[in-house]
């Protein structure tokens, strides 16, 4: 069996038996994946890592000997080729303890299931469990082929989707045209918070254009994230407020449970948050929020999709690609999970296919700031 077609091996770690057991029972029912052995602490998961392959490791926070905070830089240090995911509760602390794991770099954090979660809760946690274990573990099977084989593993090299990659340096002659952004708006998922962070902090502290950023996550955490891009930026950031106005040098987050869209009064931009459907599966969602700032930019938008799973903001990206704005995606080298950003690229709408560490320059050239 091929890497590419063998089981996504998974070493689950959480003090409690029951949860051990829900967990196994989620993951044994899958076809393309299985449980390579379990473990009750960080301790001795480290030392089941010495004797045991494992693609993903679900990982609690809060365990007796050593907590996964303390074990996660240990797993990803000794183990660079396995991929990390929390186990974590929407609470308050359990959102701060699981953006602190993200930014030591965790691949994603899962909803750790209660002791008497109802049957739909349970459902709708099982799919979150399964869509995350399958597209990371996948992932890292395709990056361990590609460096098994040699294949070019650096971030500049490749074409996707017919658009190759592109030196920030050359985009301001890009096919669709110079007019010059005045928003930014971005959408990330998997892996996105990180992600979002090197993004942003490439940028000056007075980039002048808004930014607008939909990264799939629930309420408790959205709040806590925009706490976290303002420190690291050096910038305003906020969960948006419904009705507020869109401000330069400012950056808006969408909040969990809510479509954020763009409209105007008076020719003037402002923020309003919606509670319609779910867009594929996601709300917030980035099809939206793209497709309202293109409906007020047009040619004058700049977006960006970087690292998640599915296919949010592809339909959105069509919408801002035929208006003659641009859209930059992260390359599949760089990202989590080249899901969201290889959507738009294999669509044929990415302006440019652009390696994680090269976005922020890419966005000052695109915008005419030295950089």
């Amino acid at each position: 069996m091929t890497s590419s077609t063998a089981p996504i091996r998974v070493l689950i770690v959480d003090d409690s038996a029951v949860i051990r057991g829900a967990l196994g029972r989620i993951i044994d029912a899958e076809r393309d994946m299985t449980v390579a052995t379990t473990a009750p602490n960080g301790r001795l998961a480290l030392d089941a890592l010495k004797h045991t392959k494992v693609d993903v490791v679900l990982l609690d926070v809060e365990m007796p000997e050593m907590d996964g905070i303390t074990a996660l830089p240990r797993i990803l240090s000794g183990y660079p080729d396995t991929r990390v995911i929390m186990a974590s509760s929407i609470t308050q602390s359990g959102a701060e303890v699981t953006l602190q794991a993200l930014a030591l770099g965790a691949a994603d954090y899962i909803t750790k299931p209660a002791a008497r979660s109802g049957s739909s809760t349970l459902a709708a946690m099982q799919a979150e469990i399964v869509a995350k274990v399958r597209a990371i573990g996948r992932a890292a099977h395709g990056r361990s082929a590609r460096l098994g084989t040699g294949a070019a593993s650096k971030n500049t090299a490749g074409t996707a989707g017919g658009t190759a990659y592109t030196p920030p340096s050359a985009l301001l002659a890009s096919k669709h045209g110079n007019a010059a952004p005045r928003v930014l708006t971005i959408a990330s998922s998997t892996g996105g918070p990180n992600a979002l962070a090197e993004v942003l902090s490439g940028l000056p502290s007075d980039f002048p254009l808004p930014v607008l950023i939909t990264q799939h996550m629930p309420a408790v955490f959205t709040g806590l994230l925009a706490q976290r891009l303002e420190r690291d930026c050096g910038r305003p950031c906020t969960e948006a407020v419904d009705g507020e106005p869109i401000l330069a040098n400012h950056t808006y987050v969408a909040p969990g449970g809510f479509h954020m869209i763009v409209r105007t009064e008076e020719a003037k931009p402002y923020i309003q948050l919606t509670v319609t459907e779910p867009e594929n599966y996601c709300r917030p969602s980035a099809d939206p929020m793209f497709r309202s700032v293109s409906s007020i930019y047009g040619a004058s938008t700049l977006a960006v999709v970087l690292t998640g799973m599915g296919d949010d903001g592809m339909r959105g990206a069509r919408a801002i690609h035929e208006r003659g704005g641009r859209v930059l995606v992260q390359d599949e080298a760089t990202s989590v999970v080249w899901g969201m950003p290889g959507a738009v690229a294999n669509a044929g709408l990415a302006s440019a296919i652009l390696p994680l560490s090269a976005i922020a320059e890419a966005i000052q050239a695109s915008c005419g700031v030295p950089v």
